[in-house]
């Protein structure tokens, strides 16, 4: 894939975070003329009704890209289904993983693949997670871009040449390492979601950005933050220290930097919100 900006680059796309986290994940990508929804982890009516809170037409979804399939990523797909004429796609290790998914009319990709939906190009690349093949993405449109990859313990080399220097980066926030250490998981749990094929923590997400961010990045948004092992404030004030921003209010919601062209913000599970 071409990572070339262009002169209309900006605001080609966006993206709409219906759910971020470990009760249910959903986002749409948004180009001027094709949506794509990425999982679908949340009921139909809540994905509707968060949808509808951003005035959000969901009604012309191009196509479905799944990551993986755990539950929180794949709960509210056999009823989308129901309701969606457009691709379903996933790799074939993921579509023949479940029972429930198997019955669904998948399209399989490779993990590496490259293909376009509309206007909009779509790069993949593995990510490493306990599931059987899961994958990351990149979008393109006139010059724009989007890198998207939760659920991952680490980042792959295919991974951090597909996330770098893009104009949103939406990058997993698990956990805070310290959180973790003292939840009350029992220890394999803790294991897991700490090891390579766990989730990327604040600090992992931090140590990427100097590889991945660029005079072209404009937003960071960390995704997939634990509800009992982190807080949107340590993630945003990790990742602000990363990239030499500016917490923005009280909360540690919204980070910036001195001159404005670099935004961080957090996604949540219950808070839909738009970034373009």
């Amino acid at each position: 894939m071409t990572h070339a900006p262009s002169a209309d680059a900006k605001s080609q796309l966006k993206i709409h975070i219906l759910a971020s986290g470990s009760k249910g994940n959903a986002c749409i990508v948004e180009s001027v003329s094709t949506k794509i929804l990425l999982d679908c982890g949340i009921s139909y009516r809540e994905l509707t009704r968060r949808a509808a809170a951003l005035k959000l037409d969901i009604s012309d979804v191009a196509a479905t890209v799944v990551t993986h399939e755990h539950s929180d990523h794949t709960a509210g797909l056999s009823v989308w289904c129901k309701h969606f004429d457009g691709s379903l796609l996933a790799t074939k290790g993921t579509a023949t993983a479940r029972k429930h998914l198997a019955a669904l009319p998948f399209e399989y990709i490779d993990h590496d693949a490259d293909f376009e939906i509309g206007d909009i190009r779509v790069g993949c690349f593995s990510t490493s997670h306990d599931v059987v093949d899961p994958i990351g993405f990149r979008f393109e449109s006139h010059g724009d871009s989007i890198g998207y990859c939760t659920d991952s313990g680490m980042l792959t080399q295919a991974a951090i040449e597909l996330l770098s220097n893009v104009r949103i980066l939406a990058l997993e926030t698990n956990h805070d390492p310290k959180l973790l250490a003292q939840s009350h998981y029992p220890l394999f749990l803790r294991e897991r979601i700490g090891g390579e094929r766990g989730h990327l923590s604040n600090e992992q997400a931090c140590d990427a950005l100097a590889a991945l961010v660029t005079q072209k990045t404009e937003q960071v948004i960390g995704m997939h933050l634990s509800q009992e092992n982190n807080r949107p404030r340590l993630a945003v004030q990790a990742l602000s220290c990363a990239v030499d921003a500016i917490p923005q209010n009280d909360m540690g919601t919204r980070a910036g930097t001195s001159d404005g062209l670099l935004h961080i913000v957090c996604a949540a599970q219950d808070a839909p919100l738009t970034i373009k």
